[in-house]
């Protein structure tokens, strides 16, 4: 069975990259929508991009740009209104005990129901995130990463 992850050499820390190592010019970024061009950077004196400016280029790039603007979109409001939820929660809970401590059915009452649905809006967030991300950002995000990779090697057109 072949591994085909160009991630799979990859050194974590970027030791050993840049200027001699190879690194060729970016070619462009692939993105689902369209190929977005990625700015030419800067040459070391043997020729090579510097891994940093690889990754510089790939982040200035629309198609990076589109992702986070993608992942913004659903994290910011989402963690608004789940804040605003617990926030409404606890001020209720210590400001209307009376109103928490209201039965609802047998020894539930509306204090019990509202702590199981921090439980509950955790679970349901945390579901609609990674269907989120599934759907509207993996595919355009493992394409950035192949595109890097290819980009930090050497293979994206140049050398």
């Amino acid at each position: 069975m072949s591994h085909d992850d160009p991630w799979y050499d990859a050194l974590a820390s970027g030791w050993g990259e840049g200027v001699g190592s190879g690194i060729g010019a970016p070619a462009a970024v692939r993105t689902p929508a369209a190929r977005v061009a990625v700015v030419p950077a800067a040459r070391g004196p043997e020729g090579a991009v510097p891994a940093a400016d690889v990754y510089l280029q790939v982040q200035r790039s629309a198609a990076f740009q589109e992702v986070r603007s993608r992942y913004r979109r659903f994290v910011v409001p989402a963690v608004v209104v789940f804040c605003a939820w617990y926030v409404a929660y606890v001020v209720t809970a210590t400001t209307a005990p009376d109103l928490m401590a209201r039965p609802v059915a047998g020894a539930v009452n509306v204090g019990l129901l509202a702590g199981l649905g921090q439980f509950l809006t955790t679970f349901l967030l945390t579901w609609a995130y990674a269907r989120h991300a599934r759907l509207r950002r993996d595919r355009a995000a493992l394409e950035l990463r192949w595109d890097t990779q290819e980009l930090a090697r050497g293979l994206g057109g140049g050398s």
